[in-house]
């Protein structure tokens, strides 16, 4: 058993989270680790911590995920990435088959089972009734008006820009798509490591707020802390992210990649700078693996923390930039056998 130290955030405001396209009419459910820890290292900065060198806080955070909760009064139910599978599902009923597809996540009191090598594409029928649209759980999601039991809804809503001070351009519409959460439910960190500054840094990231649009009221949030149990196997062959990974070098990829059994994901990060005055700049690029990546494990240690922090400042500017611009790719890592 192991048991980690969580941070919900109940969100007071719509959020909107960009993809790497930057498209308003589309929003992310998911805000990656590196970006989480950005928004941190900013808050510290703000407040006059001083930053160490290497971009390294002394803690390590997963990717935000969602939790439901009927009322304050109700206890959450946590879920985590479904890992992902290197083999296709074998499961001869389309209809069953098109049901585990849209499977997304798992709640906390199952991912035990998924860890330890039951598999939601073997065939069997086992976790078939527990399959609530995108999520595995035990437990019976509220649905809304229209039957759904998705409890982050998305609502897309029209918006103007303003006409130009010099009036030669026309106000323009145009559409943001927001998340919001029904009852207490919201999204949620795991932390490894020293969270003294993290705490401090979050106090102010909820009222400057998390994701786009904080300029016109979305992404603020309360938080409280919280501990999340989860049963480990042991002599376990694979570990899964749980957070955005970036590899240390070739030579940690290679080794991580010799299995039949890996499946993974990957995106790119980058964008662009927030901080005055190089706001019309981008950072440097660079790919990372998203939560629920497979890789071989080779450590004994059940829960471990590997990757790099990166430097996407960028060179060939006209303008001399004065910060690093961290991009932090350490990723939480837990043990999962895969059969």
């Amino acid at each position: 058993m192991a048991t980690f130290k969580i941070y919900k955030l109940h969100f007071m405001a719509p959020l909107h989270i960009s993809d790497q396209h930057d498209d308003l009419g589309n929003s992310q459910k998911v805000i990656q680790s590196d970006t989480l820890y950005a928004a941190l290292m900013s808050c510290l900065a703000k407040q006059g911590e001083s930053l160490p060198e290497d971009g390294d806080l002394g803690f390590t955070v997963s990717s935000l995920f969602p939790y439901f909760q009927k009322d304050k009064n109700s206890a959450p139910v946590y879920f985590l990435p479904i890992p992902m599978q290197s083999k296709q599902a074998d499961l001869a009923d389309v209809t069953k088959a098109k049901t585990v597809k849209r499977v997304q996540w798992i709640d906390s009191n199952l991912y035990s089972s998924v860890l330890s090598g039951e598999s939601l594409f073997d065939g069997t029928d086992s976790f078939i009734p527990n399959i609530q649209g995108n999520y595995l759980t035990t437990y019976e999601l509220p649905e809304d008006i229209n039957g759904s039991k998705e409890f982050m809804r998305s609502e897309v809503s029209q918006r103007v820009t303003l006409m130009s001070r010099t009036g030669e351009e026309d106000a323009k519409p145009f559409f943001v798509d927001k998340i919001l959460f029904r009852y207490d439910s919201g999204l949620y960190f795991i932390a490894e490591g020293d969270t003294a500054l993290l705490e401090k840094a979050l106090n102010l990231l909820s009222m400057e707020g998390v994701g786009t649009d904080r300029n016109v009221g979305y992404g603020f949030f309360k938080y409280t802390s919280d501990t999340l149990s989860i049963d480990l196997p042991k002599d376990a062959n694979h570990q899964l992210s749980l957070s955005l990974f970036i590899p240390e070098s070739r030579e940690q990829l290679e080794k991580l990649m010799r299995s039949e059994q890996v499946a993974y994901d990957f995106t790119r990060r980058g964008g662009w700078i927030t901080t005055y005055p190089y706001m019309t700049l981008r950072k440097n690029a660079i790919y990372g693996f998203v939560p629920g990546s497979v890789f071989r494990k080779e450590e004994e240690k059940n829960v471990t923390v590997i990757g790099k922090i990166v430097d996407l400042k960028p060179q060939n500017t006209d303008v001399e930039i004065l910060h690093h611009i961290w991009r932090n790719g350490k990723a939480i890592m837990i043990p999962i056998k895969l059969k």
